[in-house]
């Protein structure tokens, strides 16, 4: 399999739909039941009717919720044309070595969980979704990054409302333009899902096989491995600059890993033992000190 560095640009209108409208009004304090609006037609009937469908106590807030969709989308006009998304992938050769991943012989340290919510569960790793370096056999794990146009981030500073508008739908373009991307590589690049036919909001519930957690998120906690992933897949390329402790810039980023294993499946790290922290910073080649400013929800009391 190829695996060297490719580079994608989108217009803003390839990933409208596929953005994820139920993270987009959670940012402004809507329950998911009012992200339903983007569903609708835009006639007045429909309109009227998805309004209808609420009841009357809560209409004034899907009203809020019907114009707030209308603006978005009147921005995401504005901007189409003006300004792009990005993203970067890498199919890596990889197994796994314990809690570790070796990506391109690069390795990459893990965190197990320590916790679980049924007795029966395993306590999981994203290791765990990786041919063993053991059984000889090269397995593959994608590596991903992607953001917008940096200049979208400074739009509208004179108009607060605008403003955080952009932003939050400049963290949908990146998440949407992951989704995409994603989808590509499983039906086409990868191939390892030919077959897959899913429609969005299918898509967009992640009914997919694999899973594709990102830096920061709870299966992979700790934001200073971008650095790691970095070296990888060279983000600057799209124009992605990381802080010393690993946040990306612009802040409308998002990178991570891709599994493609039918058993894959997101789950959360959790609290870990002072025991863990020590073996995680000593395969880091950090001091412990090091990398539990990066883990402080990760720890327990």
């Amino acid at each position: 399999m190829q695996t060297e560095i490719t580079t994608i640009t989108y217009e803003i209108h390839d990933l409208t739909d596929y953005v994820n409208w139920i993270y987009f009004f959670f940012a402004w304090g809507f329950q998911p039941r009012f992200a339903t609006i983007a569903d609708i037609h835009g006639c007045d009937a429909c309109r009227a009717g998805w309004l209808a469908s609420f009841p009357e106590e809560e209409r004034g807030k899907a009203a809020e919720a019907m114009q707030l969709h209308k603006e978005a989308m009147r921005m995401l006009n504005y901007l189409d044309g003006k300004y792009k998304v990005y993203g970067i992938y890498r199919l890596m050769n990889a197994n796994s070595d314990g809690d570790n991943l070796i990506l391109e012989g690069t390795r990459f340290p893990l965190l197990r969980q320590q916790t679980r919510v049924r007795p029966e569960d395993p306590f999981l790793c994203l290791s765990d979704f990786v041919r063993p370096l053991s059984s000889g056999i090269t397995d593959t794990v994608g590596g991903f990054a992607t953001t917008v146009d940096a200049a979208m981030e400074e739009l509208f500073t004179d108009d607060d409302y605008k403003h955080m508008l952009v932003k939050i739908l400049s963290e949908r373009l990146a998440e949407a333009a992951a989704e995409k991307m994603h989808q590509t590589l499983r039906t086409k690049i990868w191939g390892y899902a030919p077959d897959e036919k899913l429609s969005m909001k299918e898509l967009l519930r992640e009914e997919y096989q694999g899973i594709r957690p990102a830096v920061g998120y709870p299966s992979l906690p700790d934001i200073s491995v971008s650095h790691l992933l970095n070296e990888l897949i060279e983000m600057d390329r799209i124009g992605i600059r990381l802080t010393e402790n690993g946040m990306m810039q612009p802040l409308a980023s998002v990178c991570g890993l891709m599994f493609a294993h039918p058993a894959s499946r997101y789950f959360s790290v959790g609290k870990i033992s002072e025991e863990q922290v020590n073996d995680y910073a000593l395969r880091r080649g950090k001091t412990p000190e090091e990398v539990k400013k990066y883990l402080i929800s990760n720890l327990q009391q």
